[in-house]
């Protein structure tokens, strides 16, 4: 798929009714692993919640044709822009969808003055950690410094994420 086959745009209040459903079909990916056995894949984002994040004005969408696909949702802290979801339908996963939506975050993140990106993720699952790697992002490693990233971490391990796996990333913005 060419990137002319799919389109990005800033999310509108009405996209957060279709994002639960590509979450959910995303999670698929996280269903075999026996470290999320204890943890609920279907604990999806509400639209409500999702709707209070689009306002804000940094959320991303991507369409083929006239269907969603795939999308990001953010919220920003002070300076910083953290990524909470990013999610693509596997049948258009592997077609550079979600780059584009980091790239396209990273761009509108810089024109709007926040300093850097933060998301915390999988440290050993390709479409995790390496995936953001590439596209800028490294390993916090003195989450000290960055408590908010550091008690997000503690949040997940609390929901039943398994925390040896799990890292903190920062892109910083130029």
């Amino acid at each position: 798929m060419s990137r002319s086959e799919w389109s990005l745009r800033l999310a509108r209040p009405e996209d957060a009714d279709a994002m639960p459903t590509i979450e959910l079909a995303a999670s698929v990916l996280f269903a075999d692993d026996p470290d999320l056995a204890d943890f609920d894949l279907d604990d999806l984002w509400e639209p409500d919640e999702l709707r209070v994040f689009i306002r804000k004005g940094h959320c991303l969408v991507s369409h083929v044709g006239e269907d969603m696909v795939g999308f990001l949702v953010t919220q920003p802290f002070q300076r910083e822009l953290h990524i909470w979801e990013m999610d693509v339908l596997p049948d258009h996963q592997g077609k550079g969808i979600g780059g584009g939506l980091l790239r396209a975050c990273q761009i509108d993140a810089r024109n709007s003055g926040f300093k850097a990106l933060t998301l915390t993720t999988f440290r050993d699952l390709p479409w995790n950690a390496p995936f953001y790697n590439r596209l800028g992002f490294e390993e916090v490693t003195a989450l000290d410094a960055h408590p908010r990233l550091a008690g997000e971490l503690a949040n997940e391990a609390d929901d039943g994420l398994p925390a040896e796996r799990r890292c903190a990333m920062i892109h910083f913005l130029d």
